[in-house]
């Protein structure tokens, strides 16, 4: 068993995280730690309505994906914390729009978030072969 650790590819590596990894690639599967709409060049949070965060959240997630060698169409699970569940049809607007063919399955629940953020997801990816 060898893990491999991926980085989002704008990740300053002078800033320092928290305790864990972008994510964690092993036996074929790719595990990405909860994401949210950061600026890796800055490690600050960039905060925004649903939507814009939303979004940069789903593209930070699509470009640790890729560096990974895997796409959004890999996605096979994603758990989804949003601060205020009323939010749920604009956030989900523009999820829906990230992927095609067969969704990931998804669990959506309200959560208390760090530092004012609307959105985190982690998700769960099977890489190509």
């Amino acid at each position: 068993m060898h893990k491999k650790e991926i980085r989002h590819p704008e990740r300053n590596p002078s800033f320092a995280t928290g305790a864990f990894s972008d994510a964690v690639a092993i036996d074929g599967w790719l595990y990405i730690s909860g994401q949210a709409a950061i600026d890796f060049s800055t490690s600050a949070f960039v905060l925004g309505t649903i939507e814009e965060e939303t979004v940069m959240t789903l593209n930070n997630i699509r470009a640790i994906a890729e560096a990974a060698g895997a796409s959004m169409n890999d996605v096979v699970k994603c758990t989804v914390h949003l601060s205020d569940i009323n939010d749920f049809d604009r956030y989900n607007a523009v999820y829906s729009r990230f992927f095609t063919g067969i969704r990931p399955a998804r669990t959506t629940v309200q959560s208390v978030l760090a530092k004012g953020i609307k959105v985190e997801i982690d998700c769960v990816i099977k890489l190509p072969a």
